[in-house]
This record gives structure tokens, sequence and C-alpha cells, in this order.
């Protein structure tokens, strides 16, 4: 895959895996002793380093171990992740969250996003081309250690009043074919380690988009099959309304 070796995506899978669970820097010692790579701890060093090299891994600010980066997880979405099928109950008890409000648009988009933030523990927010916007689960978002800085948290919410940042989630579904929206940057000090899930939905006269907001390390294997069907069931509202 790409170019990397079946040894450097293992341990990238590792890193992944624990920076998920932990939000912390990893270390190859850690990797050692939780999982079984079959390679000394030098070696996994040396992997790490390279994995550095190829832009996979990028260095801590506050200890010797390393974060993925957007290019890592990236990777891992496209070739490694697992998505997790959403049962039927799961969808019809989205369904029934919101399919009362289907013949109003401001109240089906306020009721989906807080429907999508109850399910997926994040921040749910959704944007139409006509400059509406709808947030629910701040508490969620802060509930994460990416958030705890007041000064961070204070500069992502501020872009968040803007409409600059809504119209750049439309736009930027123009640029690619996929039907869901990753959004990660590297380098921006306000999104170090923060990321968003979109899906576009469509109807007549209106396109938006709705997702989630929070940390880079979200469990992707469920937020993505999520987004995708509250994505799927609004444009199939809207455009039968």
């Amino acid at each position: 895959m790409e170019d990397l070796t079946p040894r450097q995506i293992e341990i990238l899978k590792a890193i992944i895996t624990e920076y998920t669970e932990t939000g912390e820097a990893v270390g190859s010692d850690i990797l050692d002793k939780k999982f079984n790579l079959g390679v000394s701890p030098a070696t996994i060093r040396n992997e790490m380093v390279e994995l550095a090299k190829k832009n996979y891994l990028k260095k801590s600010y506050f200890s010797s171990g390393r974060l993925p980066t957007s290019q890592a997880f990236r990777f891992y979405i496209s070739n490694l992740m697992n998505e997790k099928e959403l049962s039927t109950a799961e969808e019809v008890a989205y369904k029934s969250a919101i399919w009362d409000f289907r013949s109003e648009l401001h109240q089906l988009l306020q009721h989906a996003t807080q429907s999508l933030a109850h399910k997926t523990g994040m921040l749910a927010v959704a944007t139409t081309s006509k400059g509406d916007v709808y947030y629910f689960g701040v508490k969620n978002a802060l509930s994460n250690k990416e958030f705890w800085d007041i000064d961070h948290a204070q500069s992502i919410f501020e872009r968040f009043d803007g409409l600059t940042y809504w119209t750049q989630i439309l736009e930027e579904f123009k640029k690619f074919e996929d039907e869901i929206l990753f959004m990660f940057a590297d380098d921006e000090p306000i999104w170090d380690n923060i990321a968003s899930v979109f899906g576009e939905f469509e109807g007549p006269g209106l396109k938006g988009a709705i997702g989630v907001i929070g940390p880079r390390r979200m469990r992707y294997e469920v937020i993505v099959p999520t987004v995708r069907y509250c994505t799927n069931l609004i444009e199939d509202i809207v455009q039968k309304s």
C-alpha cells in the first residue's frame, strides 16, 4: 500500500490504535509491551523514524513519543479501517428521532444534529447553502482533552462564528468525488489534533452538509457509517419534500 512496507503498516496501525485510546504520544516501548509486533524495540524505533520521514508521524511537543499525522489517518481510513455497520435498531432509532420533522427543514436539521451528537458523542453540526448553521454537543467536544486548553478551544469556536468556515465545507465537496469529507490540518496550530467528518446532502435549490467535529483520534469506524446514514436519510427527506 502506497510507500509503506507491511511492517510499517502494522506499526502505524498499532500507533493509531494506541493514540485513539489514550490521546497521548506513542513511544516504541509502549508498542513493544502492548502489541505483538514480532520485532525488537530497536526495530520499532527505526521503523518509526522511517514513518516520520514519510510524514506519517510527527514529534510531540510534550514527550519523546510520536503522533500520527493527517496523512497517517487518511491512510488508515482508506486502507485499514473496518467500518462498523449500523444495526437495524440504530437506523430505526435515528430515523424515528427526525421523521416527524421532515416537512420543515429548520426543525429537521436541528433534530438531526441533536441526534447525531447523542449517537457519536461528538459536536454535531450542519450547514446549508442558504447560510443556516445548526449545532449540538458542545459539551461533548469539551469532554475531550484536545479542547481543555481555554485559549485553544476559544480559537476553535471563534472560527465557527464566521460564515467562511461553513462556506469552506461546502466548497470542499466540489473538489472531491467521495461521499464523505474528512478535514484535517497539520499546518494550523488551532486545528492540531482536531478533525471533522461531513456528508453532503442535496435537494431542490439546496445543498448542505452535516457531520461531526472532534479530536483527530475519534473512532472513525463508528463515526463514518453514522454520518453517512444520517446524510443519506436527510437527502432522501429533502428530495421528497
